[in-house]
């Protein structure tokens, strides 16, 4: 059991979740993920961990409501707990000092690029971020990103907030102006990826990507995971997430990601169906069971 210590929204649908985990606390790295079970008869998701405090024993995981189990995970508030945690999973990000780095987060994942963003930066790089969001009230994390940052670029797909455009937009710009790049991170929705890659293989610049394929045991056991780089097959929970940007078959990982969409989209309508029952009837069935059975 794992007890959430402090829970709270943080835009329409993103909530974080501050968890006890002291061991995982402690050995956690920039770019790892956990995966989570939050009742005996649940599902297993990865959700990376935005960061920790070895010292207090807790880390942040944020968490967007698409699927049933995140709607449901959405549903816990602070004082309640977790069945599973587990972690950390994944190879850490690759830290050094390259030089210029730009760093893009797409929706939530500007919550995954923030860990790997603060420690190129205490590793002495210079760091251009840019987070992207569909309109002002997604914008997440943007005094964080500012703080890690040597400046910070805002677009939002609306023009409701800062510049309207794409991140691939700003980043297009910076290569045009000139400014000398040694990497690129991009991690967000699988066409952002796709479509950063694609700018910045004209422009011959490394490019580093977080795949977030349906995932399971993340041990490299179930196979689920299973990406195409450079030809070969790799498992994006032991190999990565992190992968070479230029050589994701991103066509691949659409597919893959796609097998399961029909179930998904049958299992969160009949969780919207329960929900939508239970609040006629005033009683909150959804997160008392999902309390029972975090409880057993």
């Amino acid at each position: 059991m794992f007890k959430i210590v402090h829970a709270e929204f943080i835009a329409p649908g993103i909530k974080r979740f501050v968890i006890e985990a002291p061991r995982i606390a402690r050995k956690q790295q920039p770019g790892q993920f956990l995966i989570v079970r939050i009742y005996e008869e649940g599902e297993r998701i990865p959700l990376t961990i935005e960061r920790s405090d070895p010292k207090l024993g807790t880390v942040n995981i944020v968490v967007q409501s698409l699927g049933k189990t995140t709607h449901l995970l959405n549903t816990l508030e602070t004082g309640d707990s977790i069945l599973d945690v587990v972690g950390p999973l994944g190879k850490p990000s690759q830290i050094e000092k390259f030089g210029t780095v730009v760093v893009m987060g797409g929706g939530v994942g500007t919550a995954m690029a923030y860990p790997t963003a603060a420690a190129l930066k205490r590793a002495g790089n210079h760091v251009l971020s840019i987070v992207g969001a569909r309109n002002k009230d997604l914008v997440i994390l943007e005094n964080e990103m500012r703080a890690i940052s040597d400046a910070l670029m805002i677009t939002t797909d609306d023009g409701s907030y800062c510049e309207k455009g794409f991140v691939t937009d700003k980043l297009r710009e910076l290569i045009e102006s000139g400014t000398p790049i040694d990497l690129v991170l991009a991690v967000g929705p699988i066409p952002m990826m796709k479509a950063v890659a694609e700018v910045t293989r004209a422009a011959n610049i490394r490019t580093v990507v977080s795949l977030n394929p349906i995932m399971i045991d993340g041990t490299g056991m179930c196979g689920g995971c299973r990406v195409l780089v450079g030809g070969k097959s790799k498992f994006a929970c032991v190999d990565g997430p992190e992968f070479e940007a230029h050589e994701v078959n991103f066509e691949v990982l659409v597919q893959r990601n796609a097998m399961y969409r029909d179930a998904e989209r049958r299992s969160l309508e009949e969780y919207r169906h329960a929900e939508a029952i239970s609040q006629q009837l005033a009683r909150p069935l959804i997160a008392a069971s999902v309390r029972k059975g975090v409880g057993k």
